[in-house]
């Protein structure tokens, strides 16, 4: 699994970091997403993918697996 985020998109709502704070913070300057953790750990799988649909704007994805890619 790989994440990533469109920062332009972001508006900053923190729904990632309240469902994934493991994975995800907000920058200090705008409060738009930081991904932490770029390859997460297989324990961290499900609530990144509940972070991936719960951002109001999709500014997060997901590709890959939950196998290892």
């Amino acid at each position: 699994m790989r994440v990533t985020a469109d920062r332009k998109r972001c508006v900053g709502s923190g729904m990632c970091v309240f469902l994934a704070p493991a994975a995800f913070d907000q920058d200090d300057r705008e409060g738009r997403v930081l991904v932490t953790a770029e390859r997460p750990a297989p324990g961290l799988h499900a609530s990144v993918r509940k972070a991936v649909a719960g951002c109001p704007v999709a500014a997060l994805s997901v590709t890959g697996d939950d196998e290892g890619d």
